[in-house]
């Protein structure tokens, strides 16, 4: 089982995002990308609350870069290998909802 956690954002300014989210990280194609990695017999990573506290009170500043909340995403990637089951946090899921981010969820069955 391999379970990442991801918050996205598209932005052309990655340095500058670096400077507001007080967080450096680079994604692919140069995107900006923050990283949380959960094995088998980790505690659960609440990734919605670490992911927004980086973001609350940082969305005037991100505008001022063009980049609106529809250009941030959180992602849940698993690669599973019997059974795929995820459950969300009622709570978790209406901030992300009052804060206009979607959540992406991305599985697949790992290769034999």
């Amino acid at each position: 089982m391999k379970l990442e956690y991801h918050l996205r954002i598209d932005s052309e300014h990655p340095a500058e995002l670096d400077r507001i989210l007080g967080v450096g990280s680079r994604g692919p194609g140069g995107g900006w990308q923050i990283v949380r990695r959960e094995g088998p017999t980790d505690p659960p990573v609440a990734f919605v609350d670490e992911f927004l506290s980086v973001l609350d009170g940082k969305y005037e500043a991100l505008e001022g870069l063009g980049i609106n909340r529809d250009r941030i995403t959180m992602w849940v990637l698993y690669e599973y290998d019997q059974q795929c089951n995820l459950e969300f946090n009622p709570d978790a899921l209406k901030r992300l909802g009052n804060n206009g981010i979607s959540l992406c969820v991305s599985c697949w069955q790992a290769p034999d």
